[in-house]
């Protein structure tokens, strides 16, 4: 049965699938599909591709280990094509590389956007064990104070070489700055526009 009505008849059986890592949002390689592999990648939740040159359905990282966790799988608008959002296990290339595009596959900064999602929740669905909702409901100087308190722990903990502790008050600063930016109602973006304005006049 085709659940996700997809329109195979259209390419010969065989759809492309794009694979995105669902933490950084790299592309990490592109692999073909019929029904049977998205039914296996499904059921099993790591991804499953048809070897067009094989001729046979393969498991990524079967041989390797180095397995791609499926976090989510959607069809475009033409409906003849896969996105896949998955955590790969290691490196994805058979050659060592993060990705068949020999580009690291590294960054975490992705996270940040799943962080605002939280906290924007938290502001519009609060509930009592949440601190991001104590803050909202404490006001905005509480919320402005934290992020001063947090600047000031890290400026000391700058001084020191204890990555560890630094790490975490860092960790803090950025935390309680989103925060502050959602109980403006602002958006990150619109820091990045200011920051890309600047940028491009020099």
């Amino acid at each position: 049965m085709n659940k996700l009505n997809i329109d195979f008849e259209k390419v010969d059986g065989l759809v492309p699938a794009i694979i995105q890592d669902a933490d950084t949002n790299k592309v990490l390689m592109l692999g073909y599909m019929n029904q049977e592999a998205i039914d296996i990648t499904l059921e099993t939740k790591k991804v499953t591709f048809f070897s067009r040159t094989k001729n046979r359905l393969w498991t990524k990282g079967e041989t390797s280990g180095n397995f791609l966790h499926v976090a989510s799988l959607t069809v475009d608008c033409d409906n003849d094509t896969i996105l896949i959002k998955a955590k790969p296990v290691g490196p994805v290339c058979h050659t060592g590389d993060d990705t068949c595009f020999a580009e690291e596959n590294k960054s975490k900064t992705f996270f940040i956007d799943e962080l605002r999602a939280i906290i924007k929740d938290r502001k519009n669905n609060p509930t009592d064990k949440s601190y991001t909702a104590s803050l909202f409901a404490k006001g905005i100087n509480k919320v402005a104070q934290k992020v001063g308190e947090e600047a000031v722990e890290i400026v000391i903990e700058a001084k020191d070489d204890n990555k560890e502790l630094f790490m975490g008050e860092a960790a803090d600063l950025l935390y309680h700055y989103l925060v502050l930016l959602e109980a403006k109602g602002y958006e990150l973006d619109e820091v990045m526009e200011v920051l890309i304005d600047r940028h491009q006049k020099k």
